[in-house]
């Protein structure tokens, strides 16, 4: 559960950023460098988090896979079901910004 906590955290502090950037005025330059910094490690923290997500995904299909008797199946489908729909998100996150940067960039001078 605290895998599905800690998912919530960060799309909770992705909806808050989301909501003070575009709050925030846009020739205040100082404040986006801010914000800056703050989506970079938000950004960071959750590819880690997929990424724990899916290694624990991992450990624990290898786990069952080698006969421990303490890991049932039902634990581990919910693990690759956690992990696989955390790398969705991620990847999902990933198109958004790189469609963000392709019209940034197509942008006239």
């Amino acid at each position: 559960m605290s895998d599905i906590s800690s998912v919530n955290q960060v799309l909770a502090e992705m909806r808050r950023l989301t909501a003070a950037a575009q709050s925030a005025p846009p020739d205040n330059t100082d404040k986006t460098q801010g914000a800056g910094a703050d989506f970079s490690a938000l950004l960071k923290t959750s590819i880690d988090q997929v990424n724990d997500t899916q290694k624990a995904a991992g450990k624990l299909s290898e786990a069952f896979s080698a006969g421990d008797p303490n890991i049932d199946v039902a634990e581990v489908m919910v693990a690759l079901q956690k992990a696989g729909v955390a790398f969705q998100a991620m990847t999902e996150v990933r198109n958004r910004l790189v469609t963000a940067y392709q019209d940034i960039m197509s942008m006239p001078v």
